[in-house]
């Protein structure tokens, strides 16, 4: 069954202020051993594995609370979401309306404070009011049991009164003001010189409906079990990351040779990235590097004496994962590093890869770590056919305790020398069960480190890995292309997984790129960073992207002359002219001043004529956007990197969330303003665009009424 996403508006919402914690209320029965509720609360989300692992959230984020609730009979019932905080005391608890009617389905919209471990439930009454409500107007009408309609009706708002519910001791006691309210309609109800239908609606009168909303009598009150929910730091979802060999900055051909950059001369580049407005630099690994079997030149078996290595060929005698490439500095080098990029604003990711070369200390300390073949050697990494001879796997089933406790000493070291995020690599080949006690340990000691999952492999993993609490994955995003296949993925991601998963939109890495980036040009890397920058909270180029790098390795979906195994000594001041860096950093301005594009459950897609157009609008409430106004973000792409495209956008006005006219006769109802060249339009319900190639490939408009 899939649930239809209603607006974040037309849930009723009461919370309570952020500074004043509701008292908790008295504790309803919970059903236990499988014993069914009163009034059922069945098929729950966000749940993982019915509620055994955390579903994601992000502090001030929103997050959809769906169940099927449902009774016998045909009296009316309620259900409210309840959101807890860490401390046990109650955040806000949200009215539940039925989003598919005949299907039972509900769903309210809560939205977490501090980061932490939070849990909900959904809490279920029977409503007498509101079953008196149908039932007395359709037998007052019929003239049926008048006399009796009346009277109980009077009975129920006595009831509300005093704060008499059948079942429930917890019934809240209305106001002074709201009671004398109800008196006056007992009064009308029981005011027999008038007639039935005038004291009927005295009952029914909206301000009376409204008190027995606020006040409604719980009868049969029950609640659900809870289910965990792991609010994170805002950076777990909205992040603009830059990936750099840190080796190559700086490096320079001297004497016939090339000279490694080092992390000092890396520390140059920060300025240039927080410039561009990112909010990650991310390091590929700092370690020393193998030498037994070191690969050459694009993955070559020969190396030759200048050639680097794969800076994934962890270990030497230099030392492991704890230690520092000695070309690359020392330890006070790498913390000169991050205390620059933290001076520039800007935090450090560091890749997380565990394997070893075969010069890795390790491999002479605990050749049990590793997996031994029938001629005694120890078995290095394959993916039939590829073979990666410089790299050994660890067999994390061989001394499982040992290596447990040497890898989470590695990452506490480089936390202590301030990485705050960790991009790790494959983890889909290491026991899920390994992640999860790590990953666990890790937010109990560590709760503000974050974990992105390099896991470019089948859904199951990759959503079993958020699961078990990878803070953000990689996706799929650079291998959807279509308008189809993008519509599909962008709805998937914002409704289906995102309590699962977070996902970071990565158009190429330095080990991927795409058939489509290999004859599309400049625009092509301008079409995928739009859609990356503007689909997803989380994205990230490789260094080089705004260099239009495109050339692929024969045979294989990767650059040529790949980073991996050589030096890049980049021309950047080149990109700034023929490249696309003045847009990377457009796109990344935009992203800061859109609080729409920092959130990920928010987007609707819109219908556009053409295969090649691809429309779609994210929204943010005022109450949950943090400048307090409410934002609307609408994108239209070019797909087509070789063609102009020209066609009709069909805006879905309601979903644009803002308090727009309808557009009756085409007329304009909104200025949309292009954010990224400053245009104004006035548009309405259906709207003609024209995106060219070597132009205009896509509009950011940013929303407002006229």
């Amino acid at each position: 069954m899939t649930d239809r996403k209603i607006s974040k508006a037309s849930s009723p919402v009461t919370s309570t202020s952020p500074r004043r914690a509701r008292k908790p209320r008295k504790s309803l029965k919970r059903p236990t051993g499988g014993q069914i509720a009163r009034i059922p609360v069945t098929e729950v989300f966000p749940s993982i594995e019915d509620g055994l692992w955390a579903a994601k959230a992000v502090e001030g984020e929103s997050f959809p609370v769906r169940a099927t609730v449902f009774r016998e009979g045909h009296d009316r019932y309620a259900a409210e979401a309840v959101l807890i905080r860490p401390d046990g005391s109650e955040h806000m608890r949200v009215r539940m309306v039925d989003i598919a009617p005949g299907l039972d389905r509900y769903e309210a919209w809560l939205r977490p404070g501090e980061p932490g471990d939070w849990s909900f439930h959904i809490e279920t009454w029977a409503d007498p009011y509101e079953t008196w409500c149908h039932d007395a107007s359709i037998k007052v009408a019929a003239e049926v049991d008048t006399e009796l309609m009346l009277e109980e009706g009077a009975r129920l708002l006595e009831r509300a009164i005093v704060g008499k519910a059948a079942h429930n001791p917890t019934q809240a006691k209305l106001d002074p003001k709201n009671a004398q309210s109800l008196r006056e309609a007992i009064d009308m109800l029981r005011d027999k010189s008038k007639s039935a239908q005038t004291r009927l609606s005295a009952g029914l009168h909206s301000r009376i409906r409204h008190i027995m909303r606020k006040y409604p009598l719980r009868d049969l009150a029950g609640r659900s079990r809870s289910y965990p929910v792991q609010v994170d730091r805002e950076r777990a979802l909205y992040g603009s990351w830059y990936e750099i060999f840190p080796r190559s900055i700086g490096a320079h051909w001297q004497d016939g040779e090339w000279v490694s950059g080092t992390l000092r001369t890396a520390a140059d580049i920060v300025p240039r990235v927080a410039q561009m407005g990112f909010d990650v630099v991310y390091l590929t690994p700092v370690h020393p590097i193998g030498t037994t079997f070191r690969k050459g030149k694009n993955n070559t078996l020969e190396a030759s004496p200048s050639d680097p290595g794969s800076p994934y060929a962890i270990g030497a005698l230099e030392g492991g994962h704890d230690a520092i490439h000695p070309d690359l500095g020392t330890m006070e080098d790498f913390d000169f590093f991050v205390s620059k990029a933290k001076e520039a604003g800007l935090e450090v990711a560091l890749d997380f890869a565990l394997q070893c070369s075969p010069d890795h200390p390790w491999v002479s300390e605990h050749p049990e770590w590793f997996s031994k073949r029938a001629d005694g050697s120890i078995a290095y990494a394959e993916n039939p056919p590829k073979k990666y001879q410089d790299i050994y796997p660890l067999n994390f089933d061989n001394d499982p305790k040992g290596i447990y406790e040497a890898v989470y000493a590695v990452a506490e070291q480089w936390i202590a020398h301030g990485v705050t995020i960790f991009r790790v690599d494959n983890p889909h080949t290491k026991p899920l069960a390994f992640w999860q006690r790590f990953l666990k340990q890790m937010h109990g000691e560590h709760p503000n480190i974050i974990f992105l999952a390099e896991a470019f492999t089948r859904p199951a993993m990759m959503r079993t890995l958020g699961g078990l609490g990878f803070h953000q994955s990689y996706t799929y995003f650079a291998w959807r292309t279509t308008k189809e296949e993008l519509q599909d993925y962008f709805k998937e991601l914002a409704n289906d997984t995102a309590h699962l998963l977070r996902p970071a939109f990565w158009p190429t890495t330095h080990d991927i790129l795409t058939p489509q980036m290999w004859t599309g040009g400049r625009a092509i890397y301008a079409i995928r960073a739009v859609l990356a920058a503007t689909g997803s909270p989380t994205y990230g180029i490789y260094s080089g992207y705004e260099c239009i790098e495109n050339v692929p390795r024969p045979g294989y979906e990767e650059n040529n002359d790949n980073e991996k195994y050589e030096y890049k000594n980049r021309d950047f001041e080149a990109a700034e002219q023929l490249g696309i860096a003045p847009l990377i950093r457009s796109l990344n301005r935009i992203r800061k001043a859109h609080p729409a594009l920092q959130r990920l459950r928010n987007i609707h897609i819109h219908e556009t004529s053409s295969p090649n157009l691809l429309a779609f609008s994210k929204h943010v409430s005022a109450e949950e956007s943090p400048t307090g106004s409410a934002d609307t973000v609408l994108v239209v792409v070019n797909l087509d990197p070789h063609n102009t495209t020209r066609g009709m956008v069909s805006v879905d006005i309601p979903a644009l969330g803002l308090a727009l006219p309808p557009a009756e006769g085409g007329r304009p109802v909104m200025r949309v303003r292009d954010e990224l060249d400053g245009r104004t339009y006035e548009w309405g319900s259906s709207n003609y665009v024209d995106l060219w190639p070597n132009g205009k490939v896509a509009h950011v408009f940013s929303v407002e009424a006229l």
